[in-house]
């Protein structure tokens, strides 16, 4: 079992949503944040807000885009030389812009990919030479349910999650012989400003889609997340429904695939 106290745990993507959640939370249990996230501005409010609910243990930040390589792997540095060598990671910056493959702007796709894939190698990359060395450390690569399945609607976002889930079973497999754990998270729909921002441009078929499944908050993903790291599991989800997904994908594909036909078939008549 992983025990976060007095661990640092470093979270991109860490201003906002999920990663605050989970800043918060590991904070309260003791352990040594830091946070990573494009906005500078942002970061600071977030720290101060954090910093003031908690003093036992000061939460640090570093501006930066995990899309530029380079960039992050100064951050983390700048990270590691004030809170020491990381512990856990938590490659948590992603973001989706749904809409139909032949609307959506090409260079969308390779953004996505570029941040929710990418954006999580470069991390990974920054933290893995110290973790090896040290033969320790954990790393958690967020994914998403629509990474178990593919959604319609998300024809850029899906793929990019899958492509996550991938390498996690690959680095499972590479970290063993270094002691190093891994673990792939799957949140549903959450209660983010991610979430908001992708209502703007959703198809109809894939609002009702959304519309059908609860949405989960940030606090209630986060303490999955909390779990999944201190008992050390591959597979993390917030819900059953997830649970279900990542077990029997394969099985429940087809009923998945029929449960979004229908709703596809409903937009399609309501826009008639």
């Amino acid at each position: 079992m992983t025990r976060l106290a007095d661990a640092h745990i470093l979270i991109t993507g860490g201003s906002q949503g999920i990663g605050l959640a989970l800043a918060r939370q590991c904070q309260s249990r003791g352990a040594r944040v830091s946070l990573i996230a494009r906005d500078s501005s942002r970061l600071i409010k977030v720290a101060a807000q954090l910093n003031a609910e908690n003093s036992e243990k000061s939460v640090i930040t570093q501006s930066a885009d995990v899309t530029d390589a380079t960039a992050l792997a100064r951050a983390v540095k700048q990270l590691v030389d004030q809170n020491g060598p990381v512990d856990v990671l938590v490659a948590n910056a992603g973001a989706a812009q749904p809409g139909h493959i032949e609307s959506l702007p090409i260079d969308s796709f390779s953004e996505q990919m570029q941040l929710n894939y990418l954006g999580t190698i470069y991390a990974v990359r920054a933290v893995l030479p110290s973790m090896i060395s040290r033969k320790r450390g954990h790393l958690m690569l967020v994914s998403s349910d629509a990474g178990l399945v593919g959604v319609y609607g998300y024809s850029a976002y899906s793929p990019t999650k899958f492509a996550v889930k991938g390498l996690a079973e690959t680095l499972r497999s590479e970290m063993r012989p270094h002691s190093i754990k891994v673990s792939c998270v799957f949140p549903p729909d959450t209660d983010t400003p991610g979430l908001a921002a992708e209502a703007l441009t959703k198809p109809a078929a894939t609002a009702l889609i959304s519309g059908a499944i609860r949405v989960r908050s940030a606090d209630e993903v986060a303490r999955a997340m909390v779990k999944g790291i201190e008992r050390n599991r591959l597979w993390v989800t917030a819900d059953l429904g997830g649970a279900a997904l990542v077990r029997l994908s394969g099985l429940l594909g087809p009923y998945v695939r029929w449960s979004m036909d229908r709703h596809v078939r409903k937009a399609e008549r309501e826009a008639r």
